[in-house]
């Protein structure tokens, strides 16, 4: 599977769009705002340039696309308001790989800058936004074009399944499996955390030579509390949907070996595991590492009924996951298993929910780009 042309979240607005179905990754940011408003802050104690520039990597489609950005210009509008000035003038992009809904984007821009205007006035800087499609493993943006760099929800997916997972060999090395789970091989967990600490490493290398000196990066991703990769809590959702592709290969609905050969290119790290690779690649320093726990489906709130009506846990939580994973599974099996496999997905959850408080580790992660 080629993940920059395969993976995105889908688009649209309907029932099973991310737009519809965000409210982890909703969540998510919201807890990552403190760190955000700091690192912004952070920046401007040192000088308030003319041109601010920003960037969203992994920036999706939907209601969230613009909530960063919105929040992290207004940081800035309430620091010059207080010293008297007007804001800088704004550069944001927004990335993600090719196949993402950039055209839902751009077609929220005229109210979004509506909005703009009609909040801010005269004092607000001149904003300007472009989408950038590409593979953040690698450089997107000129040398030294940025101040702040943000990304949630995107950084535990992998640029490629580990290769090791790819071979031609015979029998599968994680048969049954489509993810790191307690039954896999030493072989497996070992190929996907080479493969992490690969990719973190050209990120933050990539990064480091797109933003100023004294520069920030939020990043927030799932990842896991313990150096353990098979705990629960990184990684079960994916033990979840291997039972039920498992379910459909017994009742003759999917062939076996099409589940030995799925695997997920995806990756959560423990706090550790960071920093170790910020500290190799040197390009940065950390200036602050949070783990945070997030309920599967984002807590029944009054933002999730209205948005998904009054269903059960399981699922809310097979709708976000289908909202993410369903362009590399359709890619794989085809796009006549979806409405069953998750349909048995959101069984599994929801039995497996009633007797386990277990939740998702977000880490949320700041770190200042050296002189």
């Amino acid at each position: 599977m080629e993940v920059m042309q395969v993976l995105h979240m889908n688009g649209g607005d309907g029932e099973t769009s991310y737009a519809k179905n965000c409210s982890v990754q909703d969540k998510i940011i919201s807890i990552a705002k403190p760190a955000i408003e700091e690192a912004v802050l952070g920046i401007l104690d040192d000088n308030i340039p003319e041109s601010f520039g920003i960037a969203d990597m992994g920036c999706s489609s939907g209601p969230n696309s613009f909530r960063v950005i919105s929040d992290i210009m207004n940081i800035i509008y309430a620091k010059c308001s207080n010293l008297g000035r007007l804001s800088p003038e704004f550069r944001v992009m927004l990335n993600d790989l090719p196949c993402n809904d950039f055209n839902a984007i751009f077609e929220s821009l005229p109210s979004f800058f509506k909005k703009l205007k009609e909040e801010k006035g005269s004092g607000f800087g001149p904003c300007f936004i472009a989408g950038v499609a590409g593979s953040f493993y690698g450089r997107v943006f000129p040398r030294k074009s940025l101040h702040f760099v943000h990304s949630s929800s995107s950084l535990h997916w992998l640029s490629q399944v580990p290769p090791a997972l790819n071979s031609s060999a015979s029998t599968a090395l994680n048969k049954g499996k489509i993810y790191i789970s307690k039954s896999s091989p030493q072989s497996v967990l070992d190929a996907y955390s080479m493969q992490y600490q690969n990719d973190f490493s050209l990120f933050l290398k990539s990064r480091g030579q797109e933003i100023l000196s004294g520069g920030r990066m939020v990043l927030s991703f799932m990842g896991r509390r313990t150096s353990d990769p098979t705990t629960e809590e990184s990684c079960y959702h994916w033990e979840l949907l291997a039972h039920a592709l498992m379910s459909m290969v017994s009742e003759g609905l999917i062939e076996e070996e099409k589940v030995d050969s799925f695997n997920a290119p995806y990756y959560a790290p423990c706090p550790e595991e960071l920093k170790l690779e910020v500290e190799k690649e040197g390009s940065f320093i950390i200036d602050r590492l949070e783990a945070f726990e997030i309920d599967w489906d984002g807590g029944v709130d009054e933002a999730v009924n209205n948005t998904l009506g009054a269903l059960s846990r399981g699922q809310r939580v097979a709708k976000t996951i289908r909202a993410v994973v369903e362009s590399m599974v359709a890619h794989h099996f085809g796009n006549h298993i979806l409405d069953e496999l998750f349909r048995r997905y959101a069984q599994m959850v929801g039995d497996y929910l009633s007797k386990t408080q277990t939740k998702y580790i977000n880490l949320v992660i700041s770190i200042i780009r050296k002189g």
